[in-house]
C-alpha cells in the first residue's frame, strides 16, 4: 500500500512520551519513547484503521498529497501597482 498521509511526531511533556499524529486522522494517535517509534507507531495504527474502513466500505480521507491548491497572488495595495519591486515582498 503506498502510504501518502501526512505525519508529524512531537513531544508530549504531559505523556513524557514522543506523540505520532496523522494530520488525515487527528483521532488517532501513537505514543513511544522515540520518534522513530513513534512515527512507526502511527503507520501501522493508520494502515490498521484504512483496512478496517476498506472492510466495511467506509469513505478513506483523500491525503492531503493529492489534494489540489490554487495558489492566489495577493493584491497590490495602493502605490504597489506599477512598482515592481514592491510587488515582490
Amino acid at each position: 500500500m503506498n502510504d501518502l498521509y501526512t505525519y508529524r511526531v512531537t513531544w508530549s511533556a504531559e505523556d513524557d512520551d514522543h506523540v505520532g499524529l496523522c494530520t488525515e486522522f487527528p483521532s488517532l494517535s501513537w505514543l513511544a519513547s522515540t520518534p522513530a517509534a513513534a512515527l512507526s507507531g502511527i503507520q501501522h495504527l493508520v494502515r490498521e484503521c484504512l483496512a478496517d474502513m476498506h472492510t466495511t466500505r467506509e469513505t478513506m480521507p483523500a491525503p492531503i498529497a493529492d489534494r489540489g491548491y490554487r495558489r492566489i497572488a495577493p493584491r497590490p495595495t495602493k502605490g504597489e501597482e506599477n512598482d515592481p519591486i514592491q510587488g515582490l515582498s
